[in-house]
């Protein structure tokens, strides 16, 4: 791999996500949850900051961003240009295809509406990893909160084609929360309920679950698997659409506790 991935705890569960281009020195951060704790990571690594590479407008995503432009003024703000009016002044507007660099690595936009309607994730082949934001999460998926549930299965369904040996980041710590809920819907996968143990086995000693990969969340995440037999029988909905169990899901999962 050409980059290095750092990852920390933003806030109170987002995460911070530094990708550090080996070669060049380049480093740019994966949205901006905070501009101080993040800042002082990429100092604390002899990594300044040359780009910030925004998912989407919620401001546990971009509140950081003011502060980070004040500590490294030559980083250039990449975003949706579909979005450019609620995210800070973009160096580079970016559509679905097309190619931001970070140094000699290159990642590819991929458009997933959804959770909102200019979310984009950001995929670099030639490493292998993909940044999602909080379009796909670890055994789950984010909130439909302006685009449609459809859309919100198509985006999921790009992602989930990915090669299956992709490393996936995500926006926030969920995985154990998604868990449980994930079992109430697969029960008979064997996969999800060794994995969820694993899941309380890292949490409980601090450490992170992520990433995961494609191929993971292919097996055990059921936002992924509303094509499954079983799951579309423990949803009560053997003849459903998977388009119709998965806004089922996502409504059910809305309410879960």
């Amino acid at each position: 791999m050409t980059i290095e991935v750092a990852q920390f705890i933003c806030l109170n569960d987002n995460f911070g996500l530094l990708i550090h281009d080996r070669a060049t020195g380049a480093t740019a951060s994966v949205d901006a949850p905070d501009g101080e704790a993040i800042a002082a990571e990429a100092e604390r690594r002899g990594w300044p900051l040359t780009h910030l590479i925004i998912t989407h407008h919620h401001a546990d995503h971009i509140e950081g961003a003011e502060t980070l432009k004040k500590r490294f003024p030559q980083m250039k703000i990449v975003g949706a240009a579909s979005d450019a009016h609620r995210l800070p002044a973009l160096d580079q507007a970016v559509a679905d295809g097309d190619e931001v660099a970070i140094g000699h690595s290159r990642a590819r936009v991929i458009a997933t509406p959804g959770h909102t309607t200019g979310h984009v994730a950001y995929y670099f082949p030639e490493d292998e990893a993909v940044f999602v934001g909080d379009t796909l999460f670890s055994l789950g998926c984010g909130r439909v909160f302006e685009g449609t549930t459809d859309e919100m299965r198509l985006s999921l369904e790009t992602l989930a084609n990915l090669p299956r040996e992709t490393l996936i980041y995500c926006g926030h710590e969920y995985t154990q929360a998604n868990g449980r809920f994930a079992l109430t819907v697969d029960p008979e996968n064997p996969v999800l309920r060794d994995r969820v143990e694993r899941v309380a086995e890292l949490r409980a000693a601090g450490r992170f679950t992520l990433p995961t990969t494609i191929a993971l969340e292919n097996a055990t995440n059921p936002f992924l698997r509303v094509e499954d037999p079983l799951v579309k029988k423990a949803m009560g909905m053997d003849d459903a659409n998977p388009f119709a169990v998965f806004a089922a899901m996502r409504e059910r999962k809305n309410r879960f506790s």
